[in-house]
C-alpha cells in the first residue's frame, strides 16, 4: 500500500479478488484503503468476480468519479471529451496530432476503465461519474 498509495494504484489490487479484499479489510482506515475497499464493492457489484464471492466488511461511500478501479489520464479525458463532442477518431487524431491507431489505443483504454464497450456509453458513464 505504501509503495502504491502514492501512484493511485487500485486495479493492482482489485485484480487479486477476494483474498485481497479480506486481507484489506483488516487493515487501518485512510482514504487510499477506503477507496480501494469501494473498488472492490464496485467489481462485487458488476460480477467480475466469481459466484458467491463477496468482502465480509461494507466498503465507506466515496464519491461517484472515485468508483473508476483506475483513473483516467488527462489525455485519456481529452479524448473523453472530444467523443462527447461527437468527433470521429480520425478527427481526434487531427485535432491533437495524434496517429489514428494511438486514438483507437486511448479509446480501448478508456472504455476498459469505464468498463463499457461503445462509444455512447463511455460518454453517459463519464457524466454519470462527473468526468464530463
Amino acid at each position: 500500500l505504501s509503495l502504491a498509495g502514492p501512484e493511485g494504484y487500485v486495479r493492482l489490487f482489485v485484480d487479486e479478488g477476494e483474498p485481497m479484499a479480506q486481507l484489506l479489510v483488516q487493515l487501518p482506515s485512510t482514504p487510499y484503503h477506503d477507496k480501494i475497499l469501494a473498488a472492490f464493492s464496485g467489481a462485487e457489484a458488476q460480477g467480475s468476480w466469481g459466484a458467491g464471492e463477496k468482502i465480509s466488511s461494507p466498503a465507506p461511500q466515496l464519491p461517484r468519479s472515485s468508483a473508476l478501479i483506475e483513473p483516467l489520464s488527462e489525455r485519456e479525458l481529452e479524448v473523453l471529451q472530444l467523443i462527447a463532442q461527437g468527433l470521429s477518431n480520425r478527427e481526434i487524431s487531427e485535432r491533437l496530432f495524434l496517429a489514428l491507431s494511438t486514438v483507437k489505443g486511448h479509446n480501448r483504454l478508456i472504455f476498459g476503465k469505464l468498463q463499457v464497450q461503445r462509444r455512447t456509453e463511455a460518454v453517459a458513464r463519464a457524466r454519470e461519474l462527473g468526468l464530463l
